[in-house]
C-alpha cells in the first residue's frame, strides 16, 4: 500500500511498536491475573472490555454495521476457535508456563500459516521456507527444553502447559487459513469485533456453565484487576485499533517487523515482574525462531491465492 506522507508512515511506526509493547506485555499481565482468578474469568473480562473498546471505536469512525444472515455462522466458528478455545489453551497453558516460553511459541504462528497455506490452499513452499520451519522448530525446542534437547525425546521436558502453548500456534493458523475468505468481504477491524463477540459468547457459557461462575470477581486485588483492565482495554482493545490503522499504511512484511520485537518485550518484562530469568538458551531459542520466521517470509508463496497477512491471537 502506498504512503500517503512521512507523517503517515511515522504515525504507523509508532502505532505498531506500541502495539507489539502491549502484546508482548498481555502474556506477563495473564500470568499475574491468573496468581488471583481462574482462565475463564481472566477471559471473559479481558475480551468484554476489549469489546467495549471496539465498539466505541467503530462507532466513533462510523464503520459499524451488521454482518449479513450467512456470515454469522462463520464468525460464530471463528470466535470459538479463535478466541474461546485459543484463550482456552494459553490462559490454561500459562498457569504453569512461562511467559516468556509462552511469547517465543505463539511467534512461530506464521510458520504454521504457511505450512497449512502448503497443505490445505496449495501455496507453493521453496526451500528457503522449510529450512525455516526447521530452524524455527530447533529454536521452539531449545526454548522448551531450556537447552536439554535429549529430555524430549522421552517426554520429561514439555509440561502440559508447554504443550497447550504450542496447540495454541496451529489453532491460530487454522482460524487465520478459515478467516480469509471472510475478509474478502469484510473490513478486519469489524470481522474482528464480531469475532471477539462471538467468542466472548463462548466464553461466557464456559465461565458460568462449567468454571467458577461470578463469584471470582470478588476476589481480584487491585493488581489483578489493573492486570485484567491492560489486557481488555490495552491488549484486546487500543491495540487492535492501532494494529489495523497501521496495517493501513504499512505492508503486512512491515508490520511483521515489527510483531517479531513482541517476545522480546515478553522476556524484558517477565524477568523483573515475575522473576522469569533471561537465560543463553533462551536468547538463542530465540534468535532462531526470528531467523525461521525471517526465512519462511523471505521469498512470496508462489501461486498464493491471497497475501500472507501476520495476524496475532
Amino acid at each position: 500500500m502506498a504512503l500517503q506522507n512521512p507523517q503517515d508512515r511515522n504515525m504507523a511506526g509508532a502505532e505498531a511498536l506500541a502495539t507489539v509493547v502491549i502484546w508482548g506485555a498481555t502474556f506477563v499481565a495473564t500470568k499475574i491475573a491468573l496468581q488471583e482468578v481462574s482462565p475463564a474469568t481472566v477471559v471473559w473480562l479481558r475480551f468484554g472490555m476489549g469489546l467495549v473498546v471496539l465498539g466505541l471505536a467503530a462507532g466513533h469512525r462510523r464503520e459499524f454495521s451488521l454482518p449479513s444472515r450467512g456470515d454469522w455462522k462463520v464468525l460464530a466458528f471463528l470466535g470459538l476457535i479463535g478466541v474461546a478455545f485459543h484463550q482456552w489453551l494459553q490462559a490454561n497453558g500459562l498457569q504453569t508456563a512461562q511467559a516468556t516460553t509462552t511469547a517465543w511459541i505463539v511467534a512461530t504462528t506464521p510458520i504454521f500459516i504457511a505450512l497449512l497455506g502448503w497443505i490445505v490452499l496449495g501455496e507453493r513452499l521453496g526451500r528457503n521456507q522449510f529450512a525455516g520451519m526447521a530452524v524455527a522448530a530447533l529454536g521452539v525446542a531449545l526454548v522448551v527444553s531450556r537447552g536439554s534437547l535429549p529430555s524430549l525425546l522421552v517426554g520429561h521436558a514439555a509440561g502440559m502447559g508447554d504443550v497447550l502453548v504450542m496447540i495454541s500456534a496451529p489453532n491460530w493458523a487454522i482460524y487465520t487459513i478459515l478467516s480469509r475468505r471472510l475478509l474478502t468481504r469484510m473490513p478486519p477491524a469489524r470481522m474482528i469485533f464480531f469475532v471477539m463477540l462471538a467468542g466472548w459468547v463462548f466464553v461466557t457459557v464456559w465461565l458460568v456453565g462449567f468454571g467458577p461462575g461470578m463469584g471470582e470477581l470478588a476476589e481480584l486485588s487491585g493488581r489483578g484487576w489493573m492486570a485484567v483492565a491492560g489486557l481488555g482495554i490495552l491488549g484486546s482493545g487500543l491495540a487492535y485499533v492501532m494494529y489495523y490503522d497501521a496495517l493501513r499504511v504499512l505492508s503486512a512484511s512491515q508490520l511483521g517487523v515489527f510483531l517479531n520485537v513482541e517476545p522480546l518485550v515478553t522476556m524484558l518484562l517477565a524477568a523483573p515482574m515475575l522473576g522469569e530469568p533471561i537465560t543463553g538458551v533462551v536468547v538463542l531459542g530465540g534468535g532462531l525462531i526470528i531467523a525461521g520466521i525471517y526465512l519462511v517470509n523471505r521469498t512470496p508463496l508462489r501461486g498464493a491465492r491471497n497475501p500472507r497477512v501476520k495476524q496475532r491471537p
